[in-house]
Order: structure tokens, then sequence, then C-alpha cells
């Protein structure tokens, strides 16, 4: 496992980290399998586990929890999250502050959050969602500097909202800010133009989410996979977004180099781009860890694949299905 340093936290995270939405509310999630597939992702050196209070109403953030208990002699990195209070994902343009992170609302929820996880600080606390109209909003700045000098948080986050990438920019400038997560894959590149630079220029680490386009990058789907209606992938892949999603994909089968997967060729995409600190695959089976882990070797790709794969950028805009 590579390592990398983590923005102004100065902490070293591996370079693939863990994302654990897909461990609550996901359909076929099994806790026993959950625990094993963590404790087998911290044997490869992962350190750096994402979760949400959202993930389950807290569920996911107990099962790192518990993973933090069994492995008290290795420095293990947690992130998490604080929904909105109107429980809306994404955020919108006409949603005022009060309407999602008012001051009472960031600081009880960093306490159920710091209960679930069962630790007295939390490493990286991060808002679900954001405008950055809010950025000058002093009731969110004050509630997470007041989360610093109490120890409840050591460093605050944002979570961008989907193909949202400069939603985020003035706040960063407001220096409340270590850390951006963003979603950044070979079809998701507009990161680069502006907020790649400035997180660089203000010393933020970057986490890369959704790393292979909810599935669409591991080559796996096709334009008759579907969903249970209990699973969230079932409103996100409606036919529009199915059918164009594996399109795209379909067209880079042909650049996967022989004896890789199309997923591991994603990871090494995302890895190849020195500005990213961690990207977050979601691992709930141990063969998943393992395949995953196993992109993290320094190596990255090819300076023609990636002016290849550099091509197949697709810029979206939000959606009412884009959640």
């Amino acid at each position: 496992m590579e390592y990398r340093r983590f923005g102004r936290t100065d902490w070293q995270v591996s370079e693939i980290g863990y994302g654990m939405w897909g461990m609550a509310g996901w359909t076929g999630s099994d806790e026993t399998q959950s625990d094993h597939s963590l404790d087998v992702a911290v044997a490869g050196g992962c350190n750096f586990f994402d979760t949400a209070w959202g993930y389950g109403a807290g569920l996911s953030e107990q099962i790192l929890g518990r993973l933090l208990k069994r492995h008290p002699d290795k420095r293990l990195y947690a992130a998490t999250k604080i929904p909105p209070k109107n429980m809306k994902w994404p955020s919108r343009p006409d949603y005022k502050l009060e309407d999602c992170f008012p001051a009472d609302h960031i600081i009880a929820y960093t306490e159920k959050s710091l209960k679930n996880l069962g630790v007295e600080t939390i490493d990286l606390q991060q808002f679900h969602v954001w405008e950055d109209s809010w950025a000058d909003n002093e009731e969110w700045q004050q509630a997470v500097e007041k989360l610093k000098a109490d120890g409840k948080i050591q460093h605050m986050g944002v979570s961008v909202n989907r193909w949202e990438p400069e939603n985020v920019l003035n706040t960063l400038c407001t220096g409340h800010i270590s850390a951006v997560q963003v979603i950044y894959n070979i079809f998701d590149q507009a990161p680069e133009d502006e907020l790649f630079p400035l997180c660089e220029k203000l010393d933020v680490g970057i986490i890369a989410r959704v790393p292979f386009d909810e599935g669409t990058l591991t080559g796996n789907f096709t334009k008759s996979t579907t969903f249970p209606d209990d699973d969230w992938r079932s409103t996100y892949f409606v036919p529009e977004n199915l059918n164009a999603s594996v399109d795209h994909a379909d067209q880079l089968k042909p650049l996967v180099p022989p004896g890789m997967t199309m997923a591991e060729m994603a990871l090494r995409f995302i890895l190849s781009n020195p500005a990213v600190s961690t990207t977050i695959p979601g691992m709930r089976k141990e063969h998943h860890v393992a395949s995953n882990l196993g992109a993290s070797d320094g190596k990255g790709l090819p300076a023609d694949l990636l002016t290849k794969l550099q091509q197949h950028r697709w810029d979206r805009e939000p959606t009412e299905w884009s959640q």
C-alpha cells in the first residue's frame, strides 16, 4: 500500500481508502461480511475509512466503530458526515443554511456520530451536501471552530454535490475546511479544472469518491441491469442514465491493458493524478478489497493511456435522478 499526505492535516493516508456507503442501505449488505472485509483491508494497509450518519441512520458509523475497537494498535482515520437537517440529497441552490446546517444541528449530529463511532474525537467531520452561497455565513464557521476547540473533531471537510465541483471554491477560501470530497473518475474529470488547483494552493486534502461511476466503470453493467426497488441505485440508474453510462463504458473496453480489469484501470487513472490524496471505492466483499488494494503500487498508468482516457471525459449536468 502506498500512502499520501492528506493536505494540511499532514496525515499519511492510504491512497486506497474505504467507502462505507454500501454497508448500510444497499441490497445484499451483511454485517458479518462487512466486518471481515474491513479487517482484511486493515491487514492490507488501508487506514482511511469514510462513512456518514446518513448511511443507514448511523449503522455504517457503528460498523466503523467496531473496526476501530478491534484494532486499537492501528492508526486508522475515521471520516464521517453530517446529514442536512432537511434530509434532502443533494442540496439545491434555493436552500438556505438554516434548512441544512444550522449550528445546533451541526453540534447535535457530531455528538451522534461520536457515540456511534465510540470515539472522543472525529478525525474528519464533513458536510454531506453543500452550497457555496453559504461560504461566508458565520453560523457554520463558528460551529466548526467550536467543535475543534472542544476536541470533538480534528478537521472539517465538505462533500461536494454530484457534478458540481466548483460549488465549494469560496468555502475553501475561508480557511475552515481541510478536505474536500468530490466525484472524480475517468468520466468525471471536471475537478481538474478549478477545484484541484485551488486545493493544491490551499493545501486541502482531496478525497476522490465514486471511482467506478456507481458501478459502470467496472464494465459489468449492461442495458438490462436492474436493481431492487429498495436499492438506491434503482432510482439513479433510470434508463436515460443506465443506457448512456453503459455506452460510455463500452467505449473504454478496447483500452483496458492485457491482464487488467476495467475497475483496476479506473482506480489507476485516479491514482495517476498526484493531486488526489485518497480514493474511496466501496468494498463489501473480501475479493473486492483484495483487487482494489492491489491497484496501489505506485505505478499508475502509462502516459499514452492516460492521454487516451482523458478523451473520455463526460461532462454532465445535475438532474432530478442524479442525487
